[in-house]
């Protein structure tokens, strides 16, 4: 049931899956300048009609095969007839310009639209992610554009809030685990913020949840987080939920934050909860 398929598009591996499949793909990007990488989980139910997408954003140092090898969510997207997308985590490439250390340039786009030399040129994953990579899967595969929605890990976590919150009239559900949910309250989201789009902290706001929540720009949609209180970023102040928690409160909107003892920050407690968080988005999805 794919669309016309997109001649940018190159098909770099299938596996079968719960009844669907796994593929993984590149294409190149007019957003980042370079060839970008994603992985889609199609379930048993796009063979009949367009199912709903689900976008997941993974976190610092990862790449578009952690997620769909580790999370273990196709089995519960099977169930509900949801499809996946998992994107790489920044642009890569000899002409993309990076910076040595693990928490900022490859591996570490932290989902913004950057501003400043000489990192504008590549790194707009919020642009990527938000437009230009829900093209191309509405162009290729059997995808509703009417129902979508996003969730992540850590710093993808950080990106699902800020593009769900940005973009309610495209996300109709949202859901993170162990999120940077105050990135300008904390070392990773100060370094990542400050580079790539300047000093003057006012911009910072666009690509902060928990200052998009104070200046309004909510959604009617439950909000749903899971953070492991054995975590040592929490430990480190680099997570911060309670700041988004108390912010939420403040205006309205709606959120559930759980707070699971024994949990680190890691995949077997994004794996523990993942069926969890399917259920949240197909049940807005799916209807």
């Amino acid at each position: 049931m794919a669309n016309e398929p997109s001649t940018t598009l190159t098909d770099l591996s299938q596996h079968g899956c719960f009844g669907g499949s796994v593929g993984i793909y590149s294409h190149p990007s007019e957003q980042c300048q370079c060839t970008m990488k994603f992985a889609v989980f199609v379930p048993p139910q796009a063979q009949i009609k367009p199912v709903p997408v689900l976008y997941y954003l993974s976190g610092l140092t990862c790449t578009e095969e952690n997620f769909i090898t580790k999370a273990g969510a196709q089995r519960y997207a099977a169930q509900h007839g949801l499809m996946l997308v998992a994107p790489d985590t920044s642009p890569r490439g000899e002409d993309v310009p990076d910076e040595e250390g693990w928490d900022f340039g490859s591996g570490a786009g932290f989902y913004v639209d950057a501003t400043e030399n000489p990192w504008t040129q590549n790194y707009r994953m919020y642009s990527y992610v938000t437009e230009e990579l829900p093209t191309l899967i509405h162009q290729n595969f059997a995808a509703d554009p009417a129902r979508q929605g996003i969730f992540g890990h850590s710093m993808g976590g950080h990106g699902a809030l800020v593009c769900g919150l940005r973009n309610p009239e495209k996300y109709q559900s949202i859901s993170a685990f162990a999120p940077i949910a105050a990135p300008s309250r904390c070392v990773w989201g100060q370094k990542a913020l400050g580079k790539y789009l300047g000093p003057d902290e006012s911009t910072w706001a666009a690509y902060d949840a928990s200052e998009l929540v104070r200046q309004k720009a909510q959604t009617n949609r439950h909000i749903l987080i899971d953070q492991g209180l054995a975590d040592p970023f929490l430990e480190q102040q680099q997570l911060k939920p309670e700041v988004f928690k108390t912010t939420c409160e403040e205006v309205g909107q709606p959120l559930t934050l759980r707070m699971q003892s024994g949990y680190d920050h890691g995949y077997y407690f994004i794996a523990t909860f993942m069926e969890d968080h399917v259920r949240h988005h197909a049940e807005v999805l799916c209807g």
